[in-house]
């Protein structure tokens, strides 16, 4: 690790950093707006990748810990109006919670049928968001009474921040044993445990990394936009309303039989296609 602080990357890396920190005092406010959301999902992102990239396995899971993460903060403040910095840490706490709960029988399949199970999840929370309509807002989308800020400049930098400590953090996790272990399971998992590697208590490790990261970055996230809603916490994350590849992927990896059946379900679920999106979209 030591010599990363040596290396060209990190000085890039810094200078990157540096440059993004001074934007605020050139830069319109509407840009600065695009690049707060920016990188809330960025650390979504990698987030996801700690499971997709290094594990590789198709996962939807950080999708969904992102709406629980989202919709938890969100709630609470509107409920019962507590404090933005509680309800964000409840936020997260309710991701690890959920991941932990999700990751149980998610890890005991491979491949495309990982991908599905987790997919299923996004579904759920999909139809829980309209089903309970007095408690989440529905298809309108749940309104925030509170903010973290209201300032544009204070807000950029409080994502920045986010962004670049879990990417720290996240990259650190990389590089240490459990990180080159997701990386061996990913390209042999029969190989890695036949080194005597529990490849499935690191995936959980890994999960529940992912779950408090995703579930962080949706709980500011709904504190930013003052709403919470599919269209803005779930949709937007995955995809599920569009054509998105990883979807299909998952499916045609499937034999034709049970890829026929999941297909049938997926219509069933999102009220259309399989580019249409779901039966009840948030505004």
């Amino acid at each position: 690790m030591a010599a990363f602080f040596r290396s060209k990357l990190f000085f890039i890396s810094l200078a990157i950093v540096v440059i993004a920190s001074t934007l605020p005092l050139y830069v319109s406010g509407y840009v600065l707006g695009l690049l707060t959301v920016a990188y809330y999902f960025g650390v979504f992102a990698m987030a996801w990748d700690l499971l997709f990239g290094f594990a590789g396995e198709v996962n939807f899971g950080p999708t969904f810990l992102i709406g629980v993460g989202a919709y938890t903060a969100g709630i609470l403040n509107n409920q019962y109006g507590w404090s933005v910095y509680l309800c964000v840490a409840l936020g997260a706490l309710a991701s690890v919670i959920a991941g932990f709960v999700l990751a149980l029988p998610a890890l005991r399949v491979r491949g495309p049928y990982f991908g599905l199970t987790t997919l299923v999840a996004v579904l759920m929370l999909q139809n829980f968001v309209v089903v309970f309509a007095d408690l989440t807002g529905g298809e309108i989308g749940l309104t925030i009474p509170d903010v973290i800020t209201i300032n544009a400049n204070a807000n950029y930098w409080i994502a920045l921040g986010f962004m670049v400590i879990s990417a720290a953090i996240l990259y650190g996790l990389s590089q240490s044993p459990i990180g080159l272990v997701l990386q061996a399971s990913g390209q042999d998992p029969v190989q890695a445990g036949a080194l005597g590697f529990n490849i499935v208590k690191h995936k959980l490790a890994a999960f529940i990394v992912s779950a408090f990261f995703s579930g962080l970055s949706g709980a500011l996230l709904v504190f930013y936009f003052g709403t919470a809603s599919v269209g803005t916490v779930v949709d937007v994350a995955c995809g599920t309303g569009q054509n998105f590849p990883l979807i299909e992927r998952a499916i045609e990896d499937l034999p034709p039989s049970l890829a026929t059946e999941v297909t049938g379900q997926r219509i069933a679920l999102t009220g259309g296609g399989a580019g249409s999106g779901p039966m009840m979209r948030a505004s």
